[in-house]
């Protein structure tokens, strides 16, 4: 901000694109602090998550995704599992 004050008073479209910029920042950072520092909010809450993983109806793993073609692939290797086998 000083910087454009101090350097370029006179040029209104970078004063504004600054105040943009600002405006979207202090709107991600309150809706960070709504969401308890998440930067998205969850589907589920744990509760139901654990509830769901220790009576079967979930399943816990991790997501591995084709850095090249995110779209196309992707696959879960579930837990507990060896690491040949995946689902």
């Amino acid at each position: 901000q000083s910087y454009l004050d101090n350097f370029w008073p006179d040029l209104k479209a970078a004063h504004e694109l600054f105040d943009s910029i600002l405006q979207a920042r202090r709107e991600r950072e309150s809706e960070s602090q709504e969401n308890n520092g998440k930067e998205y909010p969850e589907h589920l809450p744990v509760e139901i998550l654990e509830a769901g993983i220790k009576s079967g109806r979930y399943i816990q793993g991790t997501l591995n995704v084709n850095k090249h073609r995110a779209q196309l692939e992707a696959f879960v290797r579930l837990q507990g599992f060896g690491s040949k086998e995946t689902g």
